[in-house]
């Protein structure tokens, strides 16, 4: 590591190493190919997993994904099924899937401070029986996405204990922050109050989670 105090721009993978050990051989031998058991038992206790995409421009995305334990389909080693609920319409992961299918996911269990972390490919589909296994309140989604998996792999805990996700004692209470209709307001104006932004989107949750 350089003794020079002077801020720089690191540019190359030479001057990043200069900042951090070696990654043990036993490290990298933890990527895998496909799904093994511990990877199948993570996915089927998931219920939140953020999905990341590329635009049409090379923009990077995230999107939220949340659903009770076994939303998510395991069909085998190295396919995944991911029911496509409703929201807000946009569908900025979906359009992005049909120029790039590259897509990345982690998948978080609830109390368990370890994270799975997979990339592959995926497609959309729809009008597949398979999809009828994702029903939720009677509800089966009008499509899926379909991923290919290509590597997987566990990610050590640290990041969520510094966090304290599964803890109380970050916890935001009702009222620290803005309404997410005052948020809206905000940022984008119109006509609507912030009482009836607010009232929609209380209304949407209740009544179009599904």
């Amino acid at each position: 590591m350089s003794d020079d105090p002077t801020p720089s721009t690191i540019e190359t993978v030479e001057q990043l190493r200069e900042h951090y050990r070696q990654p043990s051989a036993s490290l990298l031998a933890k990527f895998l190919s496909e799904l093994d058991q511990h990877c199948v038992s993570m996915i089927n206790r998931a219920t939140f997993v953020s999905v990341a995409t590329r635009s049409e421009e090379g923009m990077l995305d995230v999107s939220p994904r949340g659903d009770p334990p076994g939303s998510i389909l395991v069909l085998d080693k190295q396919t995944l099924l991911i029911p496509d609920r409703t929201g807000n319409n946009k569908l900025d992961m979906l359009t992005n899937l049909l120029t790039h299918p590259e897509i990345a996911l982690l998948f978080l269990v609830p109390g368990i401070i370890e994270t799975l972390r997979v990339s592959g490919t995926a497609k959309i589909i729809c009008n597949d029986p398979r999809l009828e296994a994702c029903s939720v309140n009677e509800k089966t989604p009008r499509v899926g996405i379909l991923v290919t998996v290509q590597k997987a792999c566990l990610q050590c805990g640290k990041a969520v204990i510094r966090s304290g996700l599964w803890e109380d004692k970050y916890r935001v209470q009702k009222g620290e922050l803005p309404s997410f209709g005052q948020m809206l307001v905000d940022q984008t104006g119109g006509d609507r109050s912030v009482a009836e932004l607010d009232a929609a989107i209380q209304e949407s949750y209740d009544q179009r989670l599904y």
